[in-house]
């Protein structure tokens, strides 16, 4: 008897929001985790596949190297555009309806592109735009989803756990295109993207977010969905809490309008420093990985003399390097704050990049035995420049409040994209016209690199302006 009174005390003293934090991980918790990671790692095998495909049709459609290139260059478009809108429908609609939008998007442009004619360049690239939108939209709506079911100290680990493994998504699709391509064709391919329309059904097993439905006066839903996370009864829960007026939520405001959504103005206005932010942080950390998106294999076959078995297997460990510094920027910014360990990913990511210039110098001068340093400055940029994306978007979404927190990461996150739209300008521009056709020198690439271990260096302290969250609870 003691004990219920004692328990049904300790609900009189919180509100179901700070409830959560007492409560450990439960297995609906994790299943929502699961179901970020497998959307992502979905949705970007389906964004990487494109690059696999246009390697298989660059002979028989004769494609030329800008063809080929507005071929890519279109999820870039879509990436910037999908990160601006899915932010705003998803503080609009909810997560979990957005979510299904971009499930529906990227699936159905990808069914779409399957009835390119032959030599269809421009029907391929179009169609990329669309997947490229759902995918980044789906990235930037999983974020704030998650993140808002978990209890606060465990928050940057369990949200980045969604970041983590989109790394993978590469490597499925350079495992379909190794085993699959000869009997599926391209075609074939890029019907496997159609696969993750069956998150679908999962989705429709988990409740929208509570923060969403407190925000939009949704209150019992919001105890539901609070319910549905820590496995309790509703009579379980401690009460509601109160909205920015001081009022207690009401468990019957079903039919509650959300709030008027900003209009473009009043939202610069009132969050324009966060967003400067993460605009412009994203888009140092996006460029800066760049180098070995774009030309790091190349560079290790072609100026360094490694076969192409060698450097694939290569950049296997590259890939798992990738995915361990993802998994332990968002284990350690739950322990020493999201503004340090950005600080030492873009340190470390830019101490890669500097490694990389010296050696290339000291190989086009003649120096023997650069090959190992240069692979080990990749090695750091993907881990570390890379890695910081285990909680970029994160950090960047906890900088905003509930009613706004999907379009201000997706606005800065859109901005900073746009580096993957410039960048194979910026690529062509310092290191010269060879570099279109994949003729890459050493002494070329030098200037380049110092540039991009610059802006992984600026990353790192830009973020430094952000608000630390580590241990804030989300507004």
């Amino acid at each position: 008897m003691a004990l219920g009174v004692s328990f049904a005390a300790n609900l009189v003293d919180m509100n179901v929001v700070q409830q959560i934090e007492t409560r450990p991980m439960t297995k609906r918790q994790w299943e929502l985790v699961a179901l970020g990671v497998v959307a992502n790692v979905a949705e970007y095998f389906d964004l990487f596949l494109i690059g696999f495909v246009v390697a298989l049709l660059t002979k028989p459609w004769h494609l030329t190297g800008l063809e080929a290139g507005i071929i890519l260059t279109c999820s870039g478009f879509g990436t910037v555009l999908g990160s601006w809108l899915g932010g705003m429908v998803a503080d609009r609609v909810g997560r979990k309806r957005t979510f299904s939008y971009c499930v529906l998007t990227f699936v159905g442009f990808t069914a779409l592109s399957l009835l390119t004619p032959e030599r269809g360049w421009q029907m391929l690239a179009l169609s990329r735009i669309g997947v490229g939108a759902g995918v980044a939209a789906l990235n930037i709506t999983t974020i704030p989803y998650v993140q808002e079911f978990m209890p606060r100290a465990k928050r940057g680990m369990f949200t980045g756990l969604v970041s983590v493994f989109i790394p993978a998504g590469l490597f499925l699709g350079a495992a379909a295109q190794r085993f699959f391509s000869d009997s599926l064709g391209w075609r074939g391919l890029i019907a496997l993207g159609i696969i993750p329309v069956f998150l679908l059904l999962w989705i429709a097993r988990v409740p929208e977010s509570p923060r969403f439905l407190l925000a939009a006066g949704r209150g019992r839903e919001a105890q539901e969905a609070y319910a549905w996370a820590m496995e309790l009864p509703v009579s379980k829960l401690a009460p509601l809490p109160a909205n920015a007026e001081g009022k207690q939520i009401s468990t019957l405001a079903q039919a509650s309008k959300p709030d008027p959504v900003l209009s473009l103005g009043e939202f610069f206005r009132g969050y324009w420093r966060p967003y400067l932010v993460v605009a412009t942080g994203s888009f140092c950390f996006i460029l800066g990985v760049f180098t070995v998106q774009s030309w790091g294999q190349s560079l290790l076959s072609e100026a360094f003399g490694y076969s192409t078995v060698m450097v694939g297997t290569m950049f296997m460990w590259i890939s798992v390097a990738d995915i361990a510094g993802r998994a332990f920027s968002a284990w350690i910014c739950d322990y020493i704050g999201r503004k340090r360990t950005m600080l030492i990913y873009g340190l470390l990511g830019g101490l890669g990049a500097f490694i990389c210039a010296i050696s290339a110098m000291r190989a086009a001068a003649g120096a023997h035995g650069q090959g190992a340093w240069f692979y080990a400055g990749l090695v750091l940029i993907l881990a570390f420049g890379d890695g910081a994306f285990g909680i970029v978007n994160l950090f960047g979404a906890e900088q905003f409040p509930t009613p706004v927190r999907g379009r201000g990461l997706g606005l800065g996150y859109g901005t900073g994209a746009i580096a993957k739209i410039i960048g194979p300008a910026l690529v062509g521009l310092l290191l010269g016209p060879a570099a279109l056709h994949g003729e890459i020198s050493l002494s070329a690439v030098v200037p380049a690199l110092w540039v991009f271990g610059v802006l992984l260096v600026l990353g790192g302290l830009i973020y430094q302006f952000a608000t630390e969250t580590a241990r804030d609870p989300l507004s």
